[in-house]
């Protein structure tokens, strides 16, 4: 489980992310929803402990990430998906980090198959498609079989094929019995991926809810959803991605 408390991170005097409470689940796919600079980003990103915050705490497991003894099979977390070494092939950027976090080398073969890279496993990951890349990203979140899961905008570049391959996986993943967190700006594919939905405008939480609940009544979902975010605008912080 994800837990934030009051989690709250300013940059000078913007406000990017402000008095934040959630509990993230395990069992279901809960999607972290808000406008592009709603503060998903700088969240997910204090989660994992690349940013300190100004007040609150963001706990997995009831610790923070700094204090899991291991924290690659513990967490799995696509944020950016250009981190790697250009010349590196997916085999050879995994096989590192297998190695350097003690996982064994049959892993490696196991998540390129996941995500659909044995073929192109030798080549420089340089020579990626923005698809393949987030595929890439995806194996090193997999790669230490974590029990929760954190993905930034998974479905950046991905043609429908690999949405549904993504939206499959999320799926699966939660049935698992994991904790799966995923960000997206795109209300339409969350209600086709995500159980729960936590929504922010500007850094502060304006629903945590489910997609049916969100989408009751005469409403559509993405009428709902602009509607939430609305509600945030006459709010003077600034939030940040």
């Amino acid at each position: 489980m994800i837990e934030l408390r009051e989690l709250t991170k300013r940059y000078g005097g913007r406000v990017a992310v402000d008095a934040l409470s959630v509990r993230v689940q395990p069992g279901v796919v809960t999607g972290f929803l808000g406008p592009n600079g709603s503060g998903k980003s700088t969240t997910m990103r204090m989660i994992l402990g690349l940013d300190a915050p100004d007040h609150g705490a963001a706990l997995i497991g009831g610790v923070p990430y700094a204090d899991l003894n291991r924290p690659l099979q513990t967490v799995g977390a696509l944020l950016d998906a250009g981190a790697f070494h250009p010349g590196r092939s997916a085999r050879a950027h995994l096989s590192a980090l297998a190695a350097s976090n003690d996982l064994p080398g049959s892993r490696v073969e196991q998540v390129l198959r996941t995500v659909g890279l044995s073929e192109a496993a030798t080549r420089r990951a340089g020579t990626y498609s923005l698809g393949m890349r987030q595929r890439l990203g995806v194996a090193v979140a997999l790669l230490g079989d974590p029990a929760v899961l954190l993905l930034d905008e998974p479905v950046n570049g991905l043609d429908p094929e690999g949405i549904r391959w993504i939206r499959d996986l999320l799926r699966g993943l939660a049935a698992d019995g994991r904790t799966v967190f995923v960000s997206s700006h795109l209300i339409a594919e969350m209600a086709l991926t995500a159980d729960r939905l936590v929504v922010i405008g500007r850094g502060r939480l304006l629903a945590e809810t489910t997609v049916a609940e969100l989408a009751a009544g005469d409403e559509s979902l993405e009428d709902a959803f602009f509607r939430l975010t609305s509600q945030a605008t006459d709010y003077r912080g600034v939030g940040a991605s």
